[in-house]
């Protein structure tokens, strides 16, 4: 009888933090968002962005650096070119 109120306690006790981990979790991975002052919108750093800017660097001859790190100029001007080079063009869908 006492290992079977431990082992329940431990089953409740499991039931209890799953949710609370789980939110925890989806807090680190919510996606990021800058606002573009010239394009009046803001821009949700995801996948497709990051791909975006990493061929935007290579363009400009720059190394990589990361977004959140680079002058608020150097990020408008990526906004810029961005607002000229759509996911349509930048990002080629392969059927197969």
């Amino acid at each position: 009888m006492h290992r079977f109120l431990i082992l329940s306690a431990f089953a409740l006790s499991a039931v209890l933090i799953a949710p609370v981990a789980a939110q925890a979790d989806d807090r680190n991975h919510q996606e990021k968002r800058y606002y573009d002052k010239q394009g009046k919108d803001y821009h949700t750093w995801n996948n497709n962005e990051d791909r975006a800017y990493r061929q935007y660097l290579g363009e400009q001859h720059r190394d990589y650096r990361d977004f959140n790190r680079e002058k608020h100029s150097q990020q408008q001007q990526y906004f810029g070119w961005r607002h000229t080079h759509p996911d349509t063009t930048l990002f080629k869908l392969e059927v197969r």
